[in-house]
């Protein structure tokens, strides 16, 4: 029986609070004592139902006691894990984790890249891009690394050009060429789907459009390519800790012809492995 403790978006809050009252002491000895159940901060949509799967079919037998936590948002897995309150997180890509230590002084680092959530453009007002209206509004996420992401989808597809070289840093004021004179909707990742009745379209993460019983392979206008794509989904760690006996063999069973076989049975094409 699956035995995952879930954390809203809510009481996430109040733990982020905590996060300077608990960042030595206790928390440093539990972060370093690798006798005890291994805990993994995920978000709920595919991150959490993989793990649950290592747990319920692959842990036991490989010597794993594997306890997984589920996290709406994508801030606290990051601070969860730099406090020891977690001992690892399994939700996010390189230029997202690159952009988090940066601005946040956290030293997470990945260990084994798992999967990857092509982002989509989806709609319940057209039926193809094309079909976007002069003036359309598309909402996308408003953390840095998604919404550069999420123009670079748009601009791949012809829709925007942007400014030669932007990186993961990208805003609509890098848009050079705007021909349907698209507006943008900045909201939180995870409020995107929400967002799909009061706008012509959405830039939507993978894992929170399958929450909300989209199927990216067939439901998205467009979706980002897999060849090349740098956004894999990873089990990361403090810095540190990627020795961590129990770190290395849940590492080992993420990447099991196993778990690829769960990925591809379970989700068509809307998660991809990477290895």
């Amino acid at each position: 029986m699956r035995n995952t403790a879930k954390f809203t978006t809510a009481a996430l809050a109040v733990g982020a609070l905590t996060l300077g009252l608990t960042a030595c002491g206790s928390d440093k000895d539990a972060a370093s004592d690798t006798s005890g159940p291994l805990t993994v901060a995920a978000s709920p949509t595919p991150h959490a139902e993989i793990l649950d799967f290592v747990k319920d079919n692959l842990a036991k037998k490989a010597g794993l006691d594997l306890e997984v936590k589920e996290f709406t948002d994508y801030v606290t897995p990051n601070t969860a894990t730099e406090d020891g309150s977690v001992d690892a997180n399994y939700f996010q890509n390189q230029p997202y984790l690159d952009d988090f230590n940066k601005k946040n002084g956290t030293h997470i680092v990945p260990v084994v890249t798992v999967h990857l959530e092509p982002l989509g453009l989806y709609s319940h007002k057209v039926k193809s891009a094309e079909a976007l209206k002069s003036g359309a509004t598309i909402a996308v996420p408003n953390d840095s690394v998604n919404e550069a992401r999420a123009l670079k989808l748009l601009a791949a597809n012809k829709l925007i050009t942007l400014k030669a070289g932007v990186g993961n840093d990208a805003t609509p004021a890098d848009i050079t060429e705007n021909p349907k004179k698209l507006k943008f909707k900045e909201l939180e990742a995870a409020q995107t789907p929400r967002s799909l009745d009061d706008v012509d379209a959405a830039v939507i993460n993978g894992n929170y459009a399958i929450e909300a019983d989209l199927k990216p392979a067939s439901d998205a206008l467009v979706l980002e390519s897999a060849t090349d794509n740098p956004y894999g989904n990873f089990l990361a760690v403090k810095d540190g800790n990627e020795d961590d006996p129990r770190v290395k063999k849940l590492a080992e069973l993420l990447t099991s012809a196993e778990v690829k076989k769960f990925i591809e049975e379970k989700y068509d094409g809307s998660v991809i492995a990477s290895f």
